[in-house]
């Protein structure tokens, strides 16, 4: 790597042109060199640290506190005018929010109230304009362009990008380079788009069965596998190629979510474990993802009294963020709130109060805060007033820009629009990602023997849990599972919550099939699937329960055989098919405990349980 002698920022009319540059040619091959020439002008290259330091003397107090933030957009285009950008932030554009108030990092969506996902190539040229629009700004830091990819239910860039199946999912496979391989396929495919810092992975360990929010995100309630999977995760998200093909990772959420009853978006979770309980329970997967250098650790909004008796949420609590995470374990990479727009941080104080409250605890970016105006106001004041120096303002700003210059933000802020088919959602992408999967499936039991179901078998119908919020989503599991299982299989989905009527048209169709395969998602909380279930049982027809999210379905119905791919995308079922066809014998082992519904003392598949022939 050669040295480059640090020089002064020459003109801002550098940037003009290389932004001028940049609107002529959609893959901008010359702009991204006249960009790297001018980092390098900056010291931008090898001299990080003299790029963070000047970077950080230039800037307004105002600049400063923007970096702390990192907001959402409305728009699939940097330049899309909509509503919700107006009334949220006072301007038309994702573009002129980031002009206005500087921000570090905007997260993007794929949900209906905020869609800024169409396919790859267009998250691309969004990346594109965003960051833009955040170099012809201020001091011309590039923006950290955020996600949350964890995988399985958490897919915020589905098809055609590489899907793969759920934390949990990988547990079951007890394939920790494989865990690692599916990172690094992803941080590649996301930096491909633009994207350069991925929350995942899932740090929680999911010791409550009736966690409502962490579930299948979790790689298992084993503390040790957890942790070792979490290590693996990022290693391969952050290391696993050059600066400019990696994303930093964010373990996630500190102090640990996975004993939780309560969902963190509606209320603030009380976790009652005592102090050597939650050390060794929870604290190993951090441990690992501190130990592997990662790049950030994201908050929980959850109360741990054993922790720190105050009863703040844990985002806001200084013994927790400062104390234990900053002081015991020794981390100082970037500390990120979850969504401030969440209910287990707005409990206990009013939204002006909690950014200052969060920097005092000791985080450094703020997610998604309600009103952006109001909590930039809120530190800007909080500064002034002496209640926060500019000194502990610096603190955090300068490890978000260490952040952006190390993970290859700075040199390569811009991705080439036209190489994004060629790098996302490749046949080798899919394929390793498959054969990691293939391992997943976990046969709970199977009384009867009636695994593998033959090719001679008959017809098989295929019914039960589908996503009802997009019937026509191509990774529909009911349909996903028939297609993978072959001509003689027939799709009748139920939707999350049948009906009377509905569960009758199944039992109908179950009469006229040699093999019946029901899926199942969240028995506990939908008695029609229930009731599909068991009015199934009674037909007298060879049963297939499979759980396609959280195994703990298994202990709510009494289906003779039970399967579980603890995810419903289309690579999970696939895998499910190979298992159900006899093509692949099934190799996943539970990562969890499946107790039974109505005795929760009672374990009726241990940790590690996983039949095979």
């Amino acid at each position: 790597m050669t040295t480059v002698t640090a020089r002064p920022w020459r003109s801002r009319a550098v940037v003009l042109a290389v932004l001028l540059a940049m609107t002529v040619s959609h893959t901008m091959p010359r702009a991204i060199s006249a960009h790297e020439a001018a980092a390098a002008d900056r010291g931008g290259t090898t001299a990080g640290d003299d790029w963070v330091e000047r970077t950080l003397r230039g800037m307004s107090i105002e600049e400063k506190v923007g970096q702390l933030f990192a907001v959402d957009v409305w728009g699939k285009s940097a330049h899309e005018a909509h509503p919700e950008n107006q009334r949220r932030y006072g301007v038309e554009t994702p573009a002129e929010v980031v002009r206005r108030y500087q921000v570090g990092g905007v997260i993007y969506f794929n949900h209906s109230g905020t869609d800024n996902v169409e396919d790859p190539a267009q998250v691309a040229r969004l990346s594109n304009g965003l960051q833009r629009a955040a170099l012809s700004s201020g001091e011309h830091v590039p923006l950290l362009l955020s996600v949350d990819q964890e995988g399985g239910r958490v897919t915020r860039v589905a098809e055609p990008a590489t899907e793969y199946p759920s934390a949990m999912a990988l547990g079951a496979t007890r394939d920790v380079s494989g865990a690692r391989t599916m990172a690094a396929v992803s941080g590649k495919e996301l930096r491909a788009m633009g994207i350069t810092q991925n929350f995942a992975p899932t740090a929680d360990v999911n010791s409550n069965p009736l966690n409502p929010i962490i579930g299948s995100r979790s790689f298992s309630s084993n503390p040790d596998l957890a942790a070792r999977f979490v290590a693996a995760q990022v290693e391969g998200y952050q290391h696993d190629g050059t600066p400019a093909e990696t994303v930093s990772a964010a373990a996630k959420h500190f102090p640990g979510h996975g004993d939780a009853g309560t969902d963190s978006h509606t209320g603030l979770p009380r976790i009652d474990r005592t102090e050597a309980q939650w050390r060794a329970a929870d604290l190993p997967p951090f441990r690992a993802a501190v130990d592997a250098g990662v790049d950030a650790i994201m908050t929980a909004h959850i109360s741990v009294p054993s922790l720190d008796p105050s009863g703040e949420p844990a985002t806001l609590s200084k013994p927790i963020m400062t104390g234990l995470l900053r002081e015991e374990l020794a981390y100082d990479g970037v500390v990120v709130t979850d969504s401030l727009r969440m209910r287990g941080v707005r409990q206990l104080h009013p939204d002006a109060e909690i950014p200052v409250l969060a920097l005092e605890a000791g985080v450094d970016q703020m997610l998604m805060p309600p009103d952006l105006p109001l909590a930039i106001d809120s530190v800007l004041a909080a500064v002034r007033g002496g209640r926060l120096t500019e000194s502990r303002i610096d603190t955090s700003v300068r490890r978000i820009l260490e952040l952006k210059h190390s993970r290859g933000i700075v040199a390569k802020p811009f991705v080439e629009e036209r190489a994004v088919a060629d790098k996302v959602g490749t046949p080798h992408n899919l394929d390793s990602v498959q054969r990691v999967t293939d391992s997943a499936p976990t046969v709970l039991r199977d009384e009867a023997g009636l695994l593998p179901v033959g090719r001679d078998s008959g017809q098989l119908l295929v019914t039960g849990w589908n996503r009802p919020e997009y019937p026509g989503y191509p990774a529909e599991p009911v349909h996903a599972l028939a297609q993978s299982l072959g001509t003689t299989a027939k799709a009748l989905a139920t939707g999350a919550d049948p009906d009377a009527a509905t569960v009758t048209r199944a039992v109908s169709a179950a009469r006229d099939a040699a093999v019946v395969v029901v899926l199942t998602n969240d028995l506990r909380g939908n008695p029609g699937q229930r009731d599909l279930v068991n009015r199934l049982l009674t037909t007298g027809k060879p049963v297939v329960a499979v759980a396609v999210r959280e195994p703990y379905d298994a202990g709510y119905a009494d289906a003779p055989t039970w399967v579980t791919t603890y995810d419903w995308r289309a690579v999970s079922m696939r895998s499910l098919a190979k298992v159900l066809r006899g093509e692949r014998a099934p190799s996943g082992k539970l990562p969890v405990d499946v107790p039974h519904g109505q005795d929760p003392d009672t374990v009726l598949y241990p940790y590690g349980h996983g039949l095979t022939w």
